[in-house]
């Protein structure tokens, strides 16, 4: 019912996407989606093909992105945020070899892909050449966060407390107190307003990314003057809310 095709938009072997293409389709609402793992490489973007080929028979035009992630061969704590950049603007490359539209681009990621879903619709009015990371030239329209990451500080104080390894140092290179500017460059609710449409969908009962993280951007992103909404489901775990067969799913699609 879709076409389905391997596209890299780099040298690396992780630097790859799954354009996923209704039969027929000469033009569709293009989705990005953004897998999680705490951004570690023991995960990839086959977390989202059930949620890819679902969204794809539902008509739409998917782009399940891979990256760079902790663990695998960087030059530098950007070159992950990057990768998820020229990602979406490699989609202006291939747009007249496909039918796509990339007039109107939603961009849904879960758990750490939340993150950086919600860090990259930042870029939209951020994305002059400060020097750290590459421009983004693809408009986006919407972001969807699915139990994303929104504070970066608040989930390294989550692990710290909970007395486990954390995950987001690696990411950045440190901790808040080593390396406050990163935190300050790459955690979404201190890019606020950034001006883009943002869904945010966090299920009460997750225990891997607390709910109170999205609970907080939201009002934070209220004050800020920006265009968002909060969508919190009961007795719904972390995973439940990218599972086409889950309840919750309704919600993404409502969403969208």
């Amino acid at each position: 019912m879709f076409k389905e095709i391997n596209i890299h938009y780099g040298a690396h072997e992780s630097q790859y996407g799954v354009l996923r293409i209704p039969e027929n389709s000469q033009s569709s609402q293009l989705i990005v989606l953004i897998h999680g793992g705490f951004w570690k490489a023991q995960y990839n973007l086959e977390e989202n093909t059930a949620m890819a080929e679902d969204l794809t028979k539902r008509g739409f035009t998917t782009w399940n992105i891979e990256y760079r992630r902790v663990g695998e061969d960087r030059k530098g704590w950007t070159d992950l945020f990057n990768d998820v950049i020229d990602a979406v603007n490699h989609l202006s490359k291939i747009e007249e070899s496909y039918p796509i539209d990339i007039s109107n681009v939603t961009v849904i990621g879960h758990s750490a892909g939340g993150h950086l879903a919600l860090w990259l619709g930042s870029r939209n009015e951020k994305s002059t050449n400060d020097g750290t990371f590459h421009e983004l030239r693809v408009c986006i329209n919407k972001v969807i966060s699915l139990a994303g990451v929104t504070d970066l500080v608040k989930m390294w104080e989550f692990h710290e407390q909970k007395k486990m390894e954390s995950r987001v140092a690696p990411l950045l290179g440190g901790s808040p107190k080593e390396v406050p500017e990163r935190y300050a460059w790459a955690s979404p609710i201190e890019r606020l307003p950034m001006g883009v449409e943002q869904v945010l969908i966090h299920g009460e009962q997750d225990r891997h990314v607390p709910v109170e993280l999205s609970d907080n951007y939201y009002q934070r992103a209220m004050e800020k003057g920006d265009k968002v909404s909060l969508v919190v489901l009961s007795e719904i775990e972390h995973f439940k809310v990218i599972d086409p067969t889950s309840s919750a799913w309704n919600s993404v699609i409502e969403s969208i």
